[in-house]
């Protein structure tokens, strides 16, 4: 029996494969997590892999089901079906994989290709020590060799390094390392030590922190967090409404955002083996609600009509100011807003992606509680903000949860019969936002709901429960007694709410550019939960166009990307500032026949949009 070598891409695994043993298979036996949905028969296309170099056998009858004729010559196959041939190499797209492989998908947008120059740098400096023959202030001692030693004059150290520099450099011997921002003397450490950055994507829902060596751009640890404000309120809306209402509210807000931000650094750094003391610089970028509420800015002008922030610009304060406990001196950074609720962190994305590098048009959707989609044509970009909701959260649905194990992440239904796959393959308990997204996209490929997104009689797993209709997933016999996990007529509706929001936000982009949907050349889709989506679940439901497959491109937390370049390069930071005072913005609100679009966005299927009318594809 023939061997073959076969390479995993992105987790870097690699082992031998035999003539008869699927890729699937050979993934498994060899601790690479595949979706496999229907336990490898072929029939749920959860498992599709590409094939980048080497061959398979013919394709199956279920992969030419699966796949368009262009497709198959792309390398596109079911790992559960093809089967090696010679030493091939894989590349597992965000859609085939679990939800604990997922984070691996993050290194596919960026890898440390622009220059390094970050604003801190660090200066190894020897000093003579004072005499009654040389009785000058530490200070200057300091200053005077960062000069002398390395040709730079700073002016001035700060006020925090100050207090712990005559011990600092008397226990050191009078050597250390001093961190440099612009001429200010941010922070000193022991010789040996790493100066670092972090980065922060504080979302409405979730938070993202990278710990980054800035001496070398490498990312040391990663780490992800829910948003403590969560409780104060799901939405931007409900959190900015609660801190008008009440200044004890507000405080209490601001204060669980930078309590957040510091447990995250905590945690990085026990990750790293450092102290959060030597984080030098801090990048944070979020939506214009997160980055008001995070800075204590007043946000009652900024909830209300024509939505007006405090300020869009960049900015710069020190950490000590706002109650980060890092490195004395160290200053945030926050990425410029673009208006209202397009803030930082799409502007982080657009510096992570570069959509105006494509000749055709590109849009940008980062999908989450509150969505944000741009679209760049002939380098001019035009961006709104959908409030598409909790829905794909989890929020709002009646099992629903967030992405963790036993919540339902995969599902088909296949001859009536439903297939499913949980994170970590635990037991099911509840259903997360691609699990939901999947189910109302199989309702409707199965005649289970109309393309009102109204449930249809007919199917045994549909019941009423009082006067809610709703279809079992898993019955509380398989449940062994436990109750059922089921999605109801409200939770769909839910699903169209939030799904027609992002559509008409597409819709009324493209027409304010004077282009189709049918123009895309790309649909770069960004968020935690734009990573983990089937595309093809999304075209069903109506939620995105229905373009080919390969227009489409995941790629994971481009807010933290964009986060992260700014941290290690002054020269991002100044084309993120000019990038969004390029960008302009349309308030949905205003758009013309916006209700309308909003209306025939809400149907199920696969249409296109024009001008508030909506032409159905087969």
């Amino acid at each position: 029996m023939a061997t073959h070598n076969i390479d995993f891409e992105p987790v870097g695994r690699r082992g031998q494969c035999q003539d008869d043993e699927s890729l699937l298979a050979c993934a498994r036996r060899l601790g690479v997590s595949i979706s496999s949905v229907c336990g490898g028969r072929g029939t749920c296309r959860t498992c599709r892999v590409q094939v980048v170099s080497g061959g398979t056998a013919a394709a199956t009858a279920h992969e030419r089901a699966a796949f368009t004729p262009q497709e198959l010559e792309a390398g596109w196959r079911l790992a559960c079906q093809a089967r090696p041939v010679r030493d091939c190499k894989l590349s597992i797209p965000p859609e085939s994989m679990p939800a604990p492989q997922r984070m691996l998908v993050e290194s596919r947008l960026v890898g440390m290709t622009v220059p390094l120059e970050p604003p801190v740098r660090a200066y190894a400096v020897e000093l003579s020590a004072p005499a009654l023959s040389d009785p000058r202030a530490d200070a200057d001692r300091l200053l005077d060799a960062i000069e002398r030693q390395h040709g730079l004059r700073c002016h001035n150290v700060d006020v925090g390094v100050l207090r712990m520099m005559p011990d600092a450099l008397r226990s050191g011997g009078w050597r250390c390392q001093a961190a440099v921002r612009g001429t200010e003397v941010v922070a000193l450490s022991p010789s040996s030590s790493a100066h670092l950055g972090l980065a922060v994507d504080l979302g409405t829902t979730k938070i993202a922190g990278y710990l980054v060596d800035l001496g070398t751009g490498m990312t040391l640890a990663s780490a992800g967090a829910m948003n403590p404000q969560i409780a104060h309120g799901e939405d931007a809306i409900t959190r900015l409404a609660a801190a008008i209402g009440s200044a004890g509210e507000a405080e209490r807000l601001h204060k669980l955002a930078l309590e957040a931000v510091n447990e995250m650094a905590v945690a990085l750094c026990a990750q790293a083996g450092c102290q959060p003391a030597q984080i030098a610089e801090t990048v944070v970028v979020g939506n214009t609600a997160m980055h008001h509420l995070f800075l204590g800015l007043p946000v009652a002008h900024l909830a209300r009509s024509p939505f007006i922030p405090a300020v869009t610009g960049p900015v710069d304060v020190k950490a000590r100011e706002l109650g980060l406990d890092i490195a004395p001196g160290a200053y945030v950074h926050l990425l410029p807003n673009i208006a209202g609720f397009v803030g930082g962190d799409h502007v982080a994305a657009l510096l992570a992606t570069e959509p105006w590098r494509p000749e055709r048009p590109v849009l940008l959707l980062d999908i989450g509680t509150n969505t944000e989609v741009s679209l760049t044509k002939d380098g001019a970009t035009t961006a709104v903000s959908c409030a598409s909701g909790p829905a794909f959260e989890g929020g709002h649905i009646k099992d629903g949860m967030r992405a963790a194990p036993g919540a339902i992440e995969r599902l088909r239904i296949a001859d009536g019969d439903v297939q499913y796959q949980t994170i970590d393959n635990a037991l099911p308990v509840g259903i997360c936002g691609s699990g939901i997204l999947d189910s109302v996209a199989q309702f409707y490929l199965a005649g289970v709901v109309d393309q009102g997104g109204r449930l249809r009689d007919g199917h045994p797993r549909m019941r009423s429960r009082g006067e809610q209709r709703e279809f079992v997933l898993v019955s509380e016999r398989e449940r062994s007694g436990h109750p059922a996990v089921s999605v109801t007529q409200r939770d769909i509706r839910e699903v169209q709410l939030a799904k027609a929001a992002i559509r008409a936000g597409i819709q009324v982009l493209l027409e304010a550019a004077g282009c189709t949907e049918e123009d895309l050349g790309q649909v770069i889709i960004a968020g935690a939960l734009g990573t983990y989506i089937d595309v093809s679940s999304a075209i069903a439901v109506g939620m995105l166009p229905p373009l080919p497959l390969d227009r489409f491109r995941q790629v994971g937390n481009a807010a933290g990307a964009g986060a992260r370049l700014a941290l290690v390069s002054i020269r991002k930071r100044a084309e993120a500032q000019a990038l969004a005072s390029r960008v302009s913005y349309v308030e949905l609100g205003n758009a013309p026949a916006f209700g309308q679009t909003f209306l025939q966005a809400s149907a199920l299927g696969r249409y296109r949009l024009a001008h508030g009318k909506r032409e159905a594809i087969e």
